[in-house]
């Protein structure tokens, strides 16, 4: 088993790569310094684990699949929607294998399947992850869009359209509903202003 820890402690460090991977499409909206894969990553679980729950998956297993679903950025980049237009695009699970590779069977045939699992988009668990990177981008949106940056508007939109679930869509609702700070405000008990 140690002789096959190296493939996965280097993974380790490829992962870290995704905290200085930016997401290009927001780059289009002119925000200057976007969140990271990392970053949207980290939500988009939090958001699976949440929308899973409420529509009767299980919020674990989507959750994983979240956090596994745009790793193989890592190697490929962070390509945006019209980038995807001039490139053929990498094949996830493709990609996938290549980064797993060496590691434990029992670890690196999971990974692989979750991929698998994320990209057929059948499970209700992968529904629910998918449902969550595009609600992340939505909430992003609105947070960009608080920062002054008017052009998120287009990825607020686009986003809201795309959502499949009943919790997704209701939660979207209730977030474009809200300002990016009224958390903030009911936690220190202040006002809606």
């Amino acid at each position: 088993m140690t002789d096959d820890l190296p493939s996965v402690a280097h993974f380790l460090f490829e992962a870290g790569t995704l905290k200085q991977a930016r997401r290009t499409g927001w780059w289009m909206a002119g925000v200057r310094d976007p969140e990271s894969v990392a970053d949207h990553s980290w939500r988009t679980s939090l958001i699976a684990s949440i929308i899973a729950k409420l529509e009767g998956a299980d919020p674990a297993r989507a959750a994983f699949l979240a956090v596994w679903h745009d790793s193989q950025e890592s190697r490929t980049g962070d390509v945006n929607y019209l980038g995807k237009k001039y490139a053929s695009g990498a094949d996830p699970r493709e990609v996938t294998a290549d980064q797993v590779a060496g590691m434990p069977e029992v670890l690196a045939s999971t990974v692989r399947d979750l991929v698998a699992e994320y990209e057929a988009k059948e499970s209700p668990e992968a529904v629910c992850a998918r449902d969550a990177d595009k609600l992340e981008c939505l909430l992003q949106g609105i947070e960009y869009k608080a920062q002054g940056y008017e052009n998120a508007q287009r990825w607020i939109d686009n986003s809201r359209l795309r959502l499949v679930t009943d919790t997704a869509c209701r939660l979207a609702d209730e977030l474009l509903g809200q300002g990016s700070l009224d958390w903030l405000r009911e936690a220190l008990g202040e006002q809606k202003r």
